[in-house]
């Protein structure tokens, strides 16, 4: 298990559950390494900042890795570390591998979670 302060996502069952459940979803899908463990963080620091967004992390190396975010077509091409997707209604709306910053990820989670440019401060 990840050792993040991020809720775990840990079988398919949890990971469909999840897009079914919540219109809004991120999730992290790395190892507890350099490249992803300050995409970690962001995401930590975020999270308040986005109450209406649930964010996740789960194992790559992990079967459900393997099965959800790592099969999809948007990340096939990834080569680096931390694969970071993010849903809307259970539609992939943006992708993204290899470390992220802060502002990287706020201007994701404003453009497609927001549905503006505009969205929340930080």
């Amino acid at each position: 298990m990840l050792q993040t302060n991020l809720y775990h996502v840990e079988t398919v069952e949890q990971f469909q559950e999840l897009l079914q459940n919540n219109e809004k979803v991120a999730i992290v899908c790395g190892r507890m390494g350099p490249m992803c463990i300050p995409v970690y963080g962001v995401m930590e620091s975020l999270a308040s900042r986005y109450p209406d967004v649930q964010f996740r992390d789960m194992e790559f190396d992990s079967p459900v890795g393997r099965e959800t975010i790592r099969a999809l077509p948007e990340t096939r091409n990834f080569n680096g570390l931390p694969f970071t997707v993010y849903f809307r209604n259970g539609r992939v709306v943006a992708a993204t591998s290899s470390i992220q910053t802060k502002q990287q990820v706020k201007e994701i989670l404003d453009r497609t979670m927001c549905g503006t440019t505009a969205g929340a401060q930080g």
